[in-house]
């Protein structure tokens, strides 16, 4: 493959019984994620997490967090010349308050919305787990979603 596995966390944040996802634009095509990013060499997950949470969404507290909920590995298909793989570390939390507060210090953030659950399946969502933030309910075991990839 060529290059290591990145290791991702990211939250599903519910929000007055909505999930908040951030939306990414590539290439001209945009598309929604988890809030969450990368973590660093000598950071836990959570910590990178709780980063993560106040340079996407402004969520400046560390919150407790659930989880890992879910475990994703996403891998680019062959004949990809650049075999992206990330190793997607999910956990959830509750969080409270005004949308109006939710900034971005991420240029890759394009913007930020709270989904109602039955709206996820119209939206390019990375990694295309829809049908488990749609089922998953707080104190669920974890669960390895397996191989998932979205162009």
């Amino acid at each position: 493959m060529g290059t290591e596995p990145r290791i991702r966390v990211s939250a599903i944040l519910r929000w007055g019984g909505r999930i908040l996802l951030c939306r990414h634009e590539k290439d001209g095509r945009h598309y929604w994620l988890l809030p969450g990013g990368g973590v660093n060499s000598g950071e836990s997950l959570v910590r990178a997490l709780h980063r993560e949470l106040s340079e996407e969404v402004g969520v400046n507290d560390e919150i407790p967090v659930e989880g890992p909920v879910a475990i994703v590995d996403s891998i680019a298909p062959p004949p990809s010349p650049n075999r992206k793989h990330v190793v997607h570390v999910i956990f959830a939390a509750d969080v409270t308050g005004s949308l109006e507060g939710v900034v971005s210090q991420d240029d890759a953030v394009r913007g930020h919305r709270a989904f109602l659950l039955r709206e996820l399946e119209s939206i390019t969502l990375h990694p295309p787990i829809h049908r488990f933030l749609q089922r998953w309910q707080p104190g669920d075991p974890a669960a390895y979603l397996g191989e998932m990839w979205a162009p």
